[in-house]
């Protein structure tokens, strides 16, 4: 047992004298391509903004088409006013954001790219 644990040591002390070769001859390029915190931060952001537009427009079409189908029931009338508000709100919630991400980078004083 220790014969083996021996040479795996010795196995390990020499791979690590190569590890520093090896590591410079691959480069992984950063797949973000973000070069700050506000800069990926707004990229997430448009891409949420980007995504909410027809998600928005979808749930306002579900909710007419619970209003269509609710035939004056009305807890129907009701899911389909609280699906409209609630999708308001988060489109709303997403517009402010980008904003929101303006404001946190001038408290900070950091250069938000805006």
């Amino acid at each position: 047992m220790r014969l083996h644990f021996s040479k795996l040591l010795i196995i390990l002390l020499l791979s690590s004298f190569f590890l520093p070769l090896i590591t410079e001859a691959v480069s992984i390029p950063n797949p973000i391509e973000s070069q700050s915190f506000f800069e990926l931060l707004n990229k997430i952001i448009d891409f949420i903004f980007t995504i909410s537009i027809p998600i928005t427009a979808l749930m306002i079409i579900i909710a007419g088409f619970y209003f269509i189908t609710a035939q004056g029931e009305p807890e129907k009338i009701q899911t389909a006013k609280r699906i409209i508000i609630w999708a308001l709100i988060g489109f709303l919630i997403v517009l402010c954001a980008k904003g929101l991400v303006k404001l946190l980078g001038e408290i900070v004083g950091v250069q938000t790219g805006f």
